[in-house]
């Protein structure tokens, strides 16, 4: 029985759990999601020191003029007690004397020609990082379930950490069925198209972060499919094309059906892409999409990429979205949860003008997407939509002025 959208990514999120735990040197975690919380084993800074080149001195010293008795630079371990009338020049990181309260910039002191200074009227402890002020020893610096990007590197490695424990990337096999899909590669007849949903996904599941594997196209045959299925269920996540309705040549599903599948939903109320079946094989999980391409994108969008998520161990497995104005009117036929793929260009979102579940060019020219309501019909521009992203690198092709003013 079909069930609601809603349903089915409560299905997928309580199915698919993350996969086993292994350890990674920080040079190859990028994307990985980490399987550890991770706590601070020192303070950072682990000393206090200068915010900038300048000179250290008393905060509150009253002599008209400091003699400066020695230079610190970063690195040094310079065991420095000031006096009364003393200062010291001091580089940007370097750790401060033990009595210094504050840290005039070299730009604002007079030099003498006797080599001494001035300087103007200062606060305490100004221009000074104390130690602890970025990062607690203690502190819990990441935590299950969270994707290593670049910033989390900058913080894994100024903690002196080399390895992570992290889930291993899903491996996904994805494959589609129809005698009438050839390669791209291979010379086609005009009554054939080339297979545009294989290379999609595995495309779309290699920037998810997955080790994907292209397999040949199956022809509609239910022997043919059972091979390639069972070739496959080496994989943690299967994921298939077409051959999911109630065509006469429509093997998929008892192809799957024979090796023991283990249906978890058989449909979604939903359009385009109802006819969406998600189940298991043993420990493989099995997504067989709609045979038309932007039906089978918008639904692995919202529903397949959870699944990989889930699969990586993250704990961010749920959609967000960000408020928009619509840039033009939308009319939508009520009855079902309506996926409307369109662009957001950070002010508005707009439709895309053409949306047949048959259509290849659609998603080229998208970055986002909608999901109205089953009681949603016409919406009006400047109405406000919950927009979701897909593919989402914000940058545009004309100069817009990003300042906040």
């Amino acid at each position: 029985m079909a069930v609601s959208p809603l349903e089915a990514l409560k299905l997928i999120v309580n199915s698919v759990k993350g996969l086993n735990k292994e350890i990674l040197p920080i040079e190859n975690s990028l994307g990985r999601v980490i399987a550890e919380d991770i706590y601070a084993p020192f303070s950072l800074p682990r000393f206090d020191n200068s915010a900038m080149d300048g000179y250290a001195v008393i905060y509150g010293d009253d002599s008209e003029e400091l003699c400066v008795i020695e230079k610190i630079f970063a690195g040094e371990d310079k065991d420095i007690t000031l006096s009364k009338g003393q200062c010291v020049k001091i580089m940007t990181g370097a750790r401060i004397p033990k009595n210094c309260t504050a840290v005039v910039p070299q730009e604002d002191v007079e030099h003498l020609s006797n080599g001494n200074i001035k300087i103007p009227q200062i606060r305490k402890m100004q221009n000074v990082r104390f130690i602890g002020e970025d990062i607690k020893e203690g502190d819990k610096l990441l935590c299950v379930g969270e994707e290593i990007n670049f910033a989390k590197i900058t913080l894994l490695v100024s903690m002196g950490i080399t390895h992570i424990e992290a889930y291993q990337k899903p491996k996904v096999v994805v494959f589609a069925s129809g005698d009438e899909l050839k390669q791209y590669y291979e010379k086609i007849e005009s009554h054939q198209i080339y297979n545009s949903n294989t290379p999609s996904l595995v495309s779309r599941c290699k920037e998810l972060g997955c080790d994907v594997t292209f397999t040949k196209i199956s022809s509609d045959s239910l022997e043919a499919l059972q091979n390639i299925i069972k070739n496959a269920l080496r994989a943690d996540f299967i994921i298939t094309t077409g051959g999911v309705s109630v065509g006469e040549a429509d093997f998929t599903k008892g192809a799957f059906g024979e090796l023991g599948f283990e249906t978890i939903f058989d449909g979604i109320i939903i359009k385009p892409g109802k006819p969406t079946v998600f189940g298991k094989i043993g420990d493989t999980y099995v997504l067989n999409l709609p045979g038309n391409p932007l039906a089978a994108g918008l639904i692995f969008e919202i529903f397949g990429k959870i699944a990989v998520e889930s699969l990586k161990g993250s704990s961010k497995k749920y959609h967000s979205f960000i408020l928009s104005k619509l840039g033009v009117d939308i009319k939508n036929k009520a009855g079902r949860i309506t996926i409307m793929p369109g662009f957001f260009d950070g002010e508005s979102f707009a439709p895309a003008s053409k949306t047949s579940p048959g259509m290849v060019s659609v998603l080229s020219g998208c970055n986002s997407l909608v999901a109205l309501d089953s009681d949603v019909a016409d919406l009006k521009e400047n109405d406000v939509v919950k927009v979701l992203p897909i593919n989402w690198n914000f940058l545009t092709n004309e100069y817009k002025d990003f300042l906040t003013r």
